[in-house]
């Protein structure tokens, strides 16, 4: 059997007047993410996390933030794309590690619901999506509310 490891990590900027969209779930708060797409930084993360496996380059080269095409994408529409990329190089999505770094809001309330969309994307069961959450202890842009990050790490079996 086959395995390969990747990582990958993404950042957007909080602002107002933008939906906060983590996990491929709608987050109530008074700020969202900006970005070219729906700007999902976990989504985005684990999406460069499975290219990144297989050497396949980065979101930015599959979805480039320039084309009018990935204009307000939501991001489940991409991970569904990589994960297809990842199908057609003959591998499978063994399991997903995550971690985002938020100040607000609390995220645990909505990890099941993020477990199951990106379970159902990546074809796994839930108890194959692990995603924890921590703050910076307001200290840089996470701590000030001025942005978040997510870390995401995949394994991968060649089928």
């Amino acid at each position: 059997m086959s395995f390969r490891i990747g990582s990958g990590i993404d950042f957007h900027q909080l602002v107002a007047g933008r939906d906060l969209w983590i996990g491929g779930v709608k987050i109530p708060h008074h700020k969202g993410a900006l970005g070219h797409s729906d700007a999902d930084v976990l989504l985005h993360a684990i999406c460069d996390a499975l290219l990144g496996a297989l050497a396949l380059g980065d979101i930015g080269v599959h979805f480039p933030d320039t084309s009018n095409e990935f204009k307000d994408i939501d991001s489940k529409i991409l991970l569904r794309k990589t994960i297809e990329l990842i199908h057609a190089e003959g591998y499978k999505v063994v399991n997903i590690d995550s971690s985002l770094c938020l100040e607000a809001p609390k995220i645990k309330p909505h990890v099941p619901a993020m477990q199951e969309t990106i379970a159902g994307i990546a074809g796994v069961t839930i108890k194959d999506v692990s995603i924890k959450a921590t703050t910076t202890e307001k200290m840089g842009f996470v701590g000030r509310e001025e942005g978040l990050v997510a870390y995401a790490t995949v394994l991968l079996e060649k089928v």
